[in-house]
């Protein structure tokens, strides 16, 4: 005579052993899938990339993972260079992605294309050539708890240039991992 825990699948109390299984993988499914609801709705959050304004960086119609939870609790402070998504300061129901400049407190020049914060030219890799402008703006302040954001195709994008700064609880997210297309998969840079 076998104890219980020694039995076989065919020998299980239920007597169906088939059920047993069934329920056993209904079970994982379900635990499965309220980890990912935790995961999107808490931690990381797919959205598609709408638009040329952040080009080369990122591509109109890309598929990009955004940290939702770093920035939510504060666990993580937001950087110059940080591209972050947010709620439209203008149309709430709207989110852009744009790349953060300045900082609360910093002081922002643009003249002719070339950004100044603090006084000092931003080195800016990311802006490619062909995507400069000859813009100028400012010389403006950073308020308190604001961020002054840019898109990196200067010359196509709506910012903080034409709409002003973006409010910290307005920011959601941080753009951090390209997963499709499959050859532009890895990291946002």
């Amino acid at each position: 005579m076998m104890d219980e825990d020694h039995m076989l699948p065919e020998e299980s109390a239920s007597g169906h052993p088939l059920r047993h299984h069934v329920l056993v993988w209904a079970r994982d499914l379900i635990i499965s899938l309220i980890v990912a609801a935790v995961i999107i709705l808490f931690v990381y959050q797919p959205v598609e990339v709408e638009g040329t304004s952040m080009q080369p960086t990122l591509t109109d119609q890309e598929r990009i993972f955004i940290n939702k939870f770093a920035y939510r609790f504060r666990f993580e402070d937001i950087q110059r260079g940080d591209m972050v998504v947010f709620r439209f300061p203008h149309d709430p129901s709207k989110s852009y992605i744009k790349r953060v400049i300045g900082l609360p407190g910093d002081t922002i020049h643009i003249e002719r294309g070339t950004v100044f914060v603090n006084g000092s030219r931003i080195d800016e890799p990311y802006v490619a050539a062909d995507y400069r402008d000859s813009q100028s703006w400012g010389p403006g302040t950073v308020g308190s708890d604001c961020y002054f954001v840019l898109g990196d195709h200067r010359s196509s994008s709506n910012d903080s240039r034409n709409w002003g700064m973006v409010n910290r609880d307005l920011i959601y997210g941080k753009a951090v991992f390209i997963y499709w297309p499959l050859d532009r998969i890895g990291p946002v840079r």
